[in-house]
This record gives C-alpha cells, sequence and structure tokens, in this order.
C-alpha cells in the first residue's frame, strides 16, 4: 500500500502553520505516520525554518523530513505567491522506500557534490529508484553537478527544483532532517518496487523554424545560418518587440538541444535559456549558456496561452501514460517566471492538474530552476513545470 497526503497552509504563524499542513496530510494519506514528509516553506517563515521542520517531524514521526525555502508553495489545494506559506506531503509505502540525503558547501564544488550525492545513494538503489534534488539556485553550476552525478550512476532518473526565496534576502535554504543551511544540496531517493513518470511543461514555445549556428564563440552567437547572428534574431520577432530589445529579451527565449550533435528541435526536447546581449553592430547576439558551431537553435516566445496549451497537451499524454492504474501522488516544480506573474492569475497550473488528474495528493514550489530529463540526459530547464507522477508497480 502507498499512503500519501497533502496539506497546505496560510497561517503566518510558523508552528501553526506546520502543524496545520502536517495534520491535514496525514489525515488525507489515511496513515498516522509518515515515512518521508517533503517540506517547502516561502520566505516569510524563514526566521523559523528550524522550528517548522522539528514541528513536522515531530507530529508525522517521520525519519525523513526534507525539502527547501521557496518564493511560492503549491499543493492540490491551489498555490501560494508572495505570502506565507507552508506545504507538507507525507509518505509511507510497503513497496519503497525513502533516503535523505544532505550535502553542504555547493559554491565552487558542484562536481564533487554531484559525485557525494551519487555516494549518499548509491547503497540504497533498488529495482526502481527516483532521485530528487533541492540545490541552492545561486550557488549551483548544473553541468559540473550533473557531471559528477552521472559519472557515478548513469541514467538515475532525477528530478527537482531549485531552492527559492521571494527576493528579500538574496539567499535560499536548503532542509534536511532538522538542518536548515544554505549553499547546500538537500533531497531524498525514492527505491523500491513503484512506478513513476517525468514530464515537462514549457511556458516558451517556439517562433519560427529550426536554426542552424553558424559561428559562436563560448556563449556568443555571431552568424545564424551563415548570416549575422542579429538579424535572424530581429527577423524572427518582428516588430514591435523587434523595436524594442529591452522588452524583447523579457519575453523572447532561445531553445537549445539538450544534446548539441541533435539535429532535430521537436517540442519537449529542447531547453530555454535567457538571452543576455545584443550587438546589433558586429551583427551578434549573447545567450546564457555555451553554444557550439553547427548546433540547432529555435527561438521562443514565453506567453501565457502557449504555456496553458502546453500544459493541457502535457497533461493529456499524462493521462494515456496512466491509463487504468492507480496515482499515488505527484510533484510539481514550477519555475517562479509562472505563477500569476505569467497568466495574470493564480492556480491555473495547479487547478488543470486537478482537472486532468483528479484529487491527487500534489505537492510542488515556485522554483528557482527546473531539473529533469530530456531524453536520455539529465537538463537543467527554465520558465518550464516539471511534473513527476509516483504510483505503485502495475503487478505483472
Amino acid at each position: 500500500m502507498l499512503h500519501a497526503g497533502v496539506g497546505l497552509s496560510a497561517q503566518p504563524d510558523t508552528q501553526k502553520a506546520a502543524i496545520e499542513a502536517t495534520r491535514i496530510a496525514l489525515s488525507r494519506s489515511g496513515c498516522p505516520t509518515a515515512d518521508l514528509a517533503l517540506v517547502f516553506a516561502t520566505t516569510e517563515h524563514g526566521a523559523s525554518y528550524s522550528l517548522l521542520l522539528r514541528t513536522v517531524k515531530e507530529l508525522a514521526r517521520a525519519s525523513n523530513v526534507v525539502g527547501c525555502s521557496a518564493g511560492g508553495v503549491l499543493t492540490t489545494d491551489g498555490e501560494i505567491e508572495r505570502a506565507a506559506g507552508v506545504a507538507v506531503l507525507t509518505m509511507r509505502a510497503d513497496t519503497f522506500s525513502s533516503r535523505r540525503f544532505f550535502v553542504p558547501q555547493l559554491r565552487g564544488r558542484a562536481h564533487e557534490v554531484g559525485q557525494e550525492v551519487a555516494a549518499a545513494v548509491h547503497p540504497h538503489l533498488g529495482g526502481e529508484n527516483l532521485l530528487m534534488v533541492f540545490p541552492d539556485t545561486y550557488n549551483f553550476n548544473p553541468s559540473l553537478f550533473f557531471r559528477g552525478l552521472t559519472a557515478e550512476i548513469p541514467h538515475l532518473p532525477t528530478v527537482g527544483g531549485g531552492a527559492s526565496e521571494n527576493g528579500s534576502i538574496g539567499e535560499t535554504f536548503q532542509f534536511c532532517g532538522d538542518t536548515v543551511s544554505h549553499n547546500a544540496v538537500s533531497g531524498a531517493l525514492l527505491s523500491g518496487q513503484f512506478s513513476h513518470t517525468i514530464a515537462v511543461t514549457q511556458s516558451c514555445q517556439p517562433i519560427g523554424p529550426v536554426h542552424t549556428v553558424t559561428q559562436a564563440h563560448r556563449n556568443v552567437v555571431l552568424e545564424i545560418d551563415n548570416r549575422p547572428a542579429f538579424e535572424v534574431f530581429v527577423e524572427a520577432i518582428r516588430p514591435p518587440l523587434s523595436d524594442d530589445l529591452r522588452r524583447a529579451a523579457t519575453v523572447v527565449f532561445v531553445g537549445l538541444p539538450v544534446d548539441p550533435e541533435r539535429q532535430r528541435v521537436e517540442r519537449g526536447e529542447y531547453v530555454i535559456r535567457n538571452l543576455v546581449g545584443f550587438d546589433p553592430q558586429h551583427g551578434a547576439i549573447a545567450i546564457a549558456d555555451e553554444v557550439r558551431t553547427g548546433q540547432k537553435l529555435r527561438f521562443t516566445l514565453r506567453d501565457g496561452s502557449g504555456a496553458r496549451e502546453d500544459l493541457k497537451q502535457t497533461l493529456e499524454r499524462q493521462i494515456e501514460q496512466w491509463h487504468g492504474r492507480s496515482l499515488g501522488f505527484g510533484l510539481y516544480f514550477n519555475c517562479v517566471g509562472r505563477g500569476s506573474g505569467l497568466y495574470g492569475f493564480p492556480d491555473l497550473d495547479t487547478s488543470y492538474i486537478k482537472q486532468y488528474l483528479g484529487e491527487i495528493p500534489l505537492i510542488g514550489f515556485f522554483s528557482g530552476c527546473e531539473i529533469a530529463p530530456t531524453g536520455q540526459q539529465l537538463a537543467l530547464h527554465q520558465y518550464s513545470g516539471v511534473l513527476v507522477l509516483v504510483g505503485e508497480e502495475m503487478s505483472h
């Protein structure tokens, strides 16, 4: 049996919020105790994060308490942005177990931290595995971390979100047991017999065709399709956006294939990266990632209606994949650039998830970055929502 439940509290008092969210989660799970408690809490509770974790741990008698700070939190009951919020998921399962981990001093040590996470979870790998990671977004070097992790354990399904905050403190926090720290990675491994699916929904939809980078140096693209890169960019976005580059940089992004060798960039097969500079005089554009000559790219536009349509298609595919199987719970790591900032009102993503998947226990937060595999490769996503569904293993 898999027992899972979620609770959400908007109480400004941290201890009261922890008690309310945990009690609701436990009562909905139908189990008075938990193996694993996932906890996400907004910056408003920052002064009392340790008390929050102790309270959840004592109430749920959970050996594994894991989570992070967040600019906003979400569950099946809705989304809390820019206000005090605590989200708790409690889980107990017969067929699989959970194991928490915590690795400090992330800054400048991403590769080693990836290796240390691998070393911490390796002895506990089971038939089916799912790794959840919550790094400090501000000190995270994803490519080095992924390299360190996958060198030790290739093909380990890994998901997560970068810990976030409301912009008032410039620091994020990672939770593990009763430890609260910044500049770290916390997380948990699920291992044993269960089923899971991972889906990524994008806020940024392609505009124009797939292009080829014909000249690039590090993160600066000089030529696209043998023409000045800036010229191709302006052509793709057209007026009025092309008349206001500052505004264009807030809504137009680049979609890059996770594997630079890949010659196709289909829906769901690219990661989004910011445009960080334009040089009309030399015809160049700069991207927040390294780009290779010969690599494919697409320009994409971030807009609410495109994001909504993409989410609906993502959920329709999930329904097909889980047809006839029972869902236990869901995780949703939703970019801080989504939510009411994208749609103009709150609760859209959680309402759609509920509409399509029913009242499954769902927990998540508004993340500084999103982590999920694309194809065979682990990737850092931006402006995306990563939806992870977990259920009992199908009997053969």
